[in-house]
């Protein structure tokens, strides 16, 4: 195992994030607060500690999956670790853990927060809340390979594979940093697009800054107790289709901006995407027209929260929590689904479920046609049996984590609403789930075991299951401890 290039990358993350911490310093020093002296105080240690750790470039830089998994696992741990501690040490959140799982929904944008009055937070707190998600949403990795090169050869792509959502991971073009670029480029106009708009919509610059960020990230902390359903129609449609953008796989965007169009609106996974969307959109709003003040209302509700939902940003404008059966089990359905790999959403993603489906279809017709070849395709494409193992594998790991979630979530007593939607909030990073956890609760009643348990499958659905289950996995540790025996030996 290359542990010199881990460290090199954890202590670049310390030092991009200790800089990204600046701007909630300025949010305190631009309002009068004093909490601002904690961000400068954790900055500052965390920056040391980085420059310490980036020193001395390694000899090898090149590194395999197993070293990407790990250093994007640590990464994001290290990440949220600091970046809880501004919280704690200001007494805004008293109790570490509560720090941690809100630092840590942040950065995985899930939304999921422990606070029952976000109103009484400083404004650097709320800032750095909703920046949490901006940072998260691409991932911090993927900014450090826009800016810096991390590895040579073509390690980089093995980092980007263990923090992008989906099936796969390819490149835009020819080198992974100019891909990179691209991503963030995309990323930041269109947060800076929606920031524009809801300036006119009469949001201040601030509010404005902090849902930009929220639905960019698609992650769901908000500024207000109840969310977005204080704010105009205006405001609510454009985070609604602010939303379903971010929802979409980038390459999408990509192609649109260099003019391939045919590639862009044929993309089948971005088409079953905006299909679904439509159909729970329509089947909601029949389902609670009755309950609203009307026509325009309840397709205004039905479709922010279809967005917030399948794209696991978590906002709400009603708690949906009171909605019909129907609505409510449609919602938990397309928490399973989510967005397009690629985006910012979370999720299984809708490329999984195509694979999936196509998958069962050929089994099936395999029993019609025994000895037919066939082939599952995507875009006209053949879809490579490695992807089609590995999307097998994720679905395996995934419920595998979930069941071991749900049982121990269940020792606590709570009613299995709560316990089954609140892992299925957060191991898919939308936030709010049903009775106790629904979008006008918290999850700050839940003991310190399960918090630490659902912060895990914040961590696991955001870095797509595997890169967190290797953390715990001996055999990626092996080549390390025999290392260790071995320098034993010859000590002896």
């Amino acid at each position: 195992m290359n542990r010199s290039i881990i460290k090199f990358v954890l202590g670049h993350v310390l030092m991009t994030e200790a800089l990204l911490m600046l701007l909630p310093c300025a949010v305190a020093l631009f309002y009068g607060e004093k909490v601002g002296i904690y961000y400068l105080a954790v900055a500052a240690v965390a920056l040391g500690i980085g420059a310490l750790a980036t020193r001395k470039k390694p000899k090898n830089t090149v590194f395999y999956l197993k070293e990407g998994a790990l250093s994007t696992a640590l990464s994001w741990i290290v990440l949220s670790f600091f970046g809880c501690l501004p919280f704690w040490l200001s007494g805004e959140i008293p109790k570490f853990t509560d720090a941690l799982f809100e630092t840590v929904s942040g950065f995985t944008t899930t939304g999921a927060s422990i606070l029952s009055d976000v109103e009484h937070l400083s404004h650097a707190a709320l800032f750095w809340r909703s920046f949490t998600h901006w940072i998260g949403g691409m991932g911090v990795l993927v900014f450090l390979l826009a800016i810096i090169p991390l590895s040579s050869g073509g390690s980089n792509m093995n980092l980007m594979k263990a923090e992008s959502p989906g099936p796969s991971v390819g490149k835009l073009v020819p080198k992974i940093k100019a891909t990179a670029r691209i991503l963030y480029l995309i990323y930041l106009g269109i947060t800076v697009l929606e920031f524009i708009l809801l300036l006119f919509g009469r949001m201040s610059i601030f509010e404005s800054l902090c849902t930009a960020f929220g639905t960019a990230g698609t992650g769901g902390f908000g500024f207000k107790n109840d969310s977005f359903a204080s704010f105009s129609p205006y405001i609510q449609w454009v985070v609604t289709i602010f939303m379903i953008l971010f929802g979409v796989n980038f390459n999408c965007y990509y192609f649109l901006l260099f003019r391939q169009f045919k590639k862009a609106f044929t993309m089948e996974e971005v088409r079953t995407y905006f299909i679904i969307i439509f159909i729970s959109v329509a089947v909601i709003f029949a389902n609670i027209l009755d309950m609203t003040a009307g026509i325009a209302d309840a397709l205004r509700q039905s479709s922010f929260q279809v967005a917030s939902i399948i794209t696991t940003t978590g906002f709400s404008t009603v708690d949906f929590n009171m909605w019909p059966s129907l609505s409510k089990a449609l919602l938990v359905l397309i928490m399973f689904v989510g967005a397009c790999a690629g985006s910012t959403g979370g999720g299984m993603k809708v490329s999984r479920f195509i694979i999936l489906f196509k998958s069962v279809r050929k089994e099936l017709n395999s029993y019609i046609h025994p000895k037919s070849i066939q082939k599952i395709k995507m875009d006209k494409k053949p879809v490579e049996h490695e992807v089609v193992r590995a999307t097998n594998a994720y679905v395996v790991a995934y419920l595998i984590v979930y069941v071991i979630s749900l049982v121990i979530i269940a020792l606590e007593g709570r009613d299995l609403i709560t316990t089954f939607t609140s892992v299925a909030a957060t191991i898919n990073n939308i936030g709010p789930g049903l009775e106790l956890v629904g979008p006008a609760s918290n999850f700050g009643f839940f003991s310190i075991p399960s918090k630490l348990v659902l912060m895990f499958d914040m961590l696991a659905g955001r870095l797509e299951i595997f890169p967190m289950l290797l953390i715990f996995y001996p055999g990626a540790w092996k080549d390390l401890c025999c290392r260790r025996k071995e320098k034993q030996v010859k000590a002896e």
